[in-house]
């Protein structure tokens, strides 16, 4: 009998994996971001020309629905020479189709690549300045290494690994594990996991209004609330998305990663600093989300001293940037109803030198919600963080269908570190995840603390969560820090030992007794075949 062919499952990391042997192999591969850039300048290539594709069969489809003859020489003048699509698709010229990139001989791939990317550029506004001139040519690899490289790229469909991922992102995220020698923390090189968005997301809900990073990085923050409010609404018409990315070639990738979604953007002008060079200066926004540099350092500027982003306020430590981060984003929360939800370092919970902004931020009731994260969520660091959520409104009303109460002078302390028993396979180093049932039940907490008819003074689970009033915070020096709030449980207090060493001797009695019965029952079967026991 024939043995069953069994179809091999395409592995994204096997497939990427190669990649990175042959880019490490490569004469003049360059640098760790200029490995990055070509990779992921590929892997747009890749989707882009196949969303095409896809796009020129639909509109077969469609015609041949119509009763239309699609090779008919009139017909594809009229629809296919110069074809519109509906759903964001991007008709390509000739030279940029990833079909007659995949066709090109080894020879003339890199300037084939390049070329694909000069007619895009000039035949839309939306990808100026998303590629870097020559970034295959200059580079020059050698043709059998294009080749391969191309023909790795070629495995990678986005019906295969993009429908429900930010693909660009993950393969951004491989490459930064694979090639982070350069990438160090002060860089900010960290790309948010898809369970810690979906938690921002589930628990501000930025459904509709505009939405705000200010440090984008690929812009995973932005595709996957898309892919949050696709799914809860199924039109992403009323999201508008603004960022700043200070790395030139991070925000080339935001801008190929939204362009490819079909996400309407505005990610300023250039790539800059956020804090120098604010590019959504004076804009208010409805919902924020960020994942800024955990304590970076070399952030200040002496222009800054007396930034109206603090003013009042005071100016934030010149040694680390974790205030500055919050009360930027807070001067750019819509008034009397802006909420935001990002990560910071723990350390900024409690921080001695940042006790008065701490204060003020309390008082002011800008604070709503703090809520520790556990460790090893991050594949490029193993830290525990916090997610922040900031409040402009605190004193009720409706909010997505929803009735809040006033929870003025009321912040609710989480702590999610136990949550740890959900391991992520296949990796390299220690790695968890929080399941769509956690995510679930950590937003239901929140949502219920702010709903009306919930008593704040008496909200408490111990070791998980609690409602705190800001004398106990006043009390405690203006901490942050959910340990000192929450209720944990000395659980050996809990224990009768008398009853529990009586019950441990009963085990090791029939343990032994076990142990002696089996003995016996194998000297009678070695008797039984003629074996003498000595």
């Amino acid at each position: 009998m024939a043995k069953k062919k069994v179809e091999e499952k395409i592995n994204l990391d096997s497939i990427l994996f190669k990649c990175r042997d042959i880019l490490r192999q490569a004469r003049n591969s360059g640098s760790f971001f200029e490995k990055r850039d070509m990779m992921l300048t590929l892997v747009f290539l890749r989707f882009i020309g196949e969303k095409y594709e896809d796009g020129l069969e639909n509109l077969r489809k469609s015609l041949i629905a119509e009763g239309l003859d699609p090779d008919d020489p009139q017909i594809v003048e009229a629809f296919f020479d110069d074809s519109t699509f509906t759903d964001g698709t991007y008709n390509l010229q000739p030279e940029a189709r990833w079909s007659t990139i995949i066709n090109t001989p080894a020879p003339g791939l890199n300037v084939a690549l390049d070329a694909a990317l000069r007619s895009m550029a000039a035949n839309d506004k939306n990808l100026k300045g998303c590629f870097v001139e020559g970034t295959f040519t200059q580079r020059n690899l050698a043709p059998n290494d294009i080749k391969k490289l191309v023909d790795e790229v070629n495995k990678i469909s986005h019906k295969a690994f993009g429908e429900e991922k930010d693909l660009i992102g993950r393969v951004y995220e491989y490459f930064l594990k694979e090639f982070a020698v350069n990438a160090t923390k002060e860089e900010g090189e960290y790309y948010t996991p898809h369970d810690v968005v979906q938690l921002i997301a589930a628990m501000i809900e930025p459904f509709d209004g505009k939405l705000y990073d200010p440090c984008c990085g690929s812009g995973g923050m932005f595709i996957q609330s898309a892919d949050i409010v696709k799914s809860r609404k199924g039109d992403l018409s009323g999201m508008n998305v603004y960022g700043q990315e200070k790395e030139a070639a991070t925000y080339r990738l935001a801008k190929m990663n939204l362009v490819l979604r079909g996400i309407s953007h505005n990610l300023g002008s250039e790539s800059d600093s956020t804090f120098t060079h604010d590019l959504h200066k004076g804009i208010y926004f409805d919902y924020i989300m960020a994942n800024p540099p955990f304590n970076l350092k070399g952030w200040f500027d002496e222009n800054l001293r007396n930034d109206a982003r603090w003013a009042d306020y005071e100016t934030p430590p010149e040694s680390n940037a974790n205030y500055a981060w919050i009360l930027h984003i807070l001067s750019h929360l819509r008034p009397l109803n802006g909420v935001a939800g990002f990560l910071l370092a723990n350390g900024a919970l409690g921080d001695s030198d940042t006790v008065r902004i701490r204060q003020k931020l309390i008082e002011n009731d800008a604070v709503e919600a703090i809520v520790i994260l556990p460790r090893e969520l991050f594949i490029t660091t193993d830290i525990s963080v916090t997610l922040w959520i900031l409040n402009r409104n605190k004193k009720g009303g409706i909010y997505h269908d929803r009735q809040l109460r006033n929870r003025e002078h009321e912040i609710l302390f989480m702590d999610l570190r136990t949550w740890t028993e959900n391991p992520v396979k296949n990796e390299n180093k220690k790695k968890v995840q929080l399941t769509s049932e956690q995510i679930e039940r950590a937003a239901g907490i929140y949502h219920t603390w702010q709903t009306e008819g919930t008593d704040g003074t008496s909200y408490a689970v111990p070791e998980l969560y609690r409602s705190v009033g800001i004398e106990e915070i006043k009390r405690n020096g203006w901490s942050l820090v959910p340990s000192k709030y929450i209720e944990f449980i000395d659980h050996d207090l809990e224990i009768d030992f008398p009853t529990e060493m009586r019950r441990i001797q009963n085990e090791m009695r029939e343990l032994i007794a076990q142990e002696k019965q089996s003995q016996k029952m194998l000297e009678d079967a070695f008797r039984g075949i003629g074996y003498g026991i000595e």
